[in-house]
């Protein structure tokens, strides 16, 4: 009986729903090694799209005709069909309304767009006397044409943002290869390399016709009259042998004039690699670095003042009162002050707050919300003599 009326069901269903767009819609899937972008008619692992979503695309901050919400006055359930709570029977108690991310606190502070952002953004760099002086040795290595310029950084203290600020500045005149995370033995380098200045790399090349090809590629931009500067960013993931690789291509140039310049940047690892004793011959020709230390705490306030001012701030919000909490929090990281305040201001937002309070700062921190904070510190080495350790 059950099976007959459910086969009854299905195939009553009008034309152009159920079963007839279930056969009908492209199937789709996405790669992460594409941006997501996406091919029809793929059986790996299928999604099927509903008509109404084929037929319309909802713009953005806009929900599909079907899909949105009533107004205020349109007809209700039946009232036999209510629960004593106004629920309409089969259907679960309406949730509270979820705001855009971001705008989920910047209009109650008067605020354009959010201030603490993770991602980098050269448009909210602050100028602390540390940042000056490092993006001045980038600047230096550059005119200078040092064969290697290093810049060194905790985890989080603005060095990527200072890359892209140093990318907006470079003339027409030079070509840059940013190269990301690079990892693998000399000829995958290599194809790193050639790949960041839009060559080929073909899989079929071997070393030899690789560095002929990066060689060739140097001395035509010189030719015409441009240099080419090599990024590495995260370049503490470099092998020993990657980095004696990089010093190698260093011997390309010749004379007074450089064909070619390597940027370095990365965590502290990077520093302390590059001053062991077997890399000293790559340690002598670093031209120019720096180490970007943390903010301390005069710094750290003129920094999350400066960023809610870009954002639109025209009065105060954090009161003075919090910036020793969130200092010994964050140890003046500018990623994890940014993380810190952008859920102190998630706090205040939701208690209807005007200001961000040293009580609220620490109310998120004893929640657990600020989930970078809680990172430790590794115990230094133990230096251990005939058994016994020395303390």
């Amino acid at each position: 009986m059950i099976v007959s009326l459910l086969r009854t069901a299905l195939f009553s269903w009008p034309s152009g729903t159920g079963r007839h767009w279930l056969k009908h819609a492209p199937r789709i899937k996405s790669s992460p090694l594409r941006g997501n972008r996406v091919w029809p008619g793929s059986d790996d692992s299928p999604a099927v799209i509903p008509p109404n979503m084929l037929d319309r695309r909802a713009a953005p901050g806009e929900m599909a005709a079907d899909a949105a919400p009533k107004p205020a006055g349109s007809a209700a359930p039946a009232p036999e069909a209510l629960y004593e709570n106004g629920t309409a029977a089969g259907e679960r108690s309406p949730a509270p309304a979820v705001k855009g991310t971001g705008k989920i606190y910047t209009a109650h502070f008067g605020l354009r767009e959010r201030p603490f952002a993770l991602q980098p953004d050269p448009d909210f760099l602050f100028w602390s006397p540390q940042h000056k002086r490092a993006f001045s040795m980038l600047e230096y290595g550059i005119v200078t044409q040092a064969p290697i310029t290093l810049i060194t950084g905790e985890v989080g203290a603005g060095k990527t943002t200072l890359l892209q600020q140093l990318l907006r500045s470079i003339d027409e005149d030079v070509r840059i290869g940013l190269v990301s995370n690079a990892q693998g033995d000399r000829g995958e380098l290599l194809r790193w390399v050639l790949m960041s200045l839009d060559q080929e790399a073909p899989a079929s090349s071997g070393y030899v016709d690789l560095f002929e090809q990066f060689q060739r590629y140097l001395i035509e931009q010189y030719a015409e009259g441009r240099r080419v500067i090599l990024i590495f960013d995260e370049a503490q993931n470099l092998a020993r042998e990657s980095l004696e690789e990089l010093r190698m291509f260093t011997n390309i140039n010749s004379g007074k004039d450089e064909l070619l310049q390597l940027i370095l940047v990365g965590q502290p690892e990077l520093r302390d690699m590059v001053l062991r004793y077997d890399m000293r011959q790559f340690a002598q020709r670093v031209s120019s670095s720096y180490h970007l230390p943390s903010m301390d705490r005069e710094t750290l306030a003129a920094y999350i003042a400066h960023r809610l001012s870009v954002a639109g701030a025209e009065r105060p919000i954090f009161e003075e009162e919090t910036y020793t909490p969130i200092f010994e929090a964050t140890r003046g990281v500018p990623r994890l002050v940014n993380q810190l305040c952008d859920l102190a201001l998630v706090y205040a937002f939701s208690e209807g707050a005007e200001t961000v309070d040293a009580t609220t700062v620490r109310q998120v921190i004893e929640d657990g919300a600020f989930f970078g904070g809680g990172v430790q510190e590794p115990d230094p080495p133990t230096l251990v003599l005939r058994g016994r350790p020395v303390e």
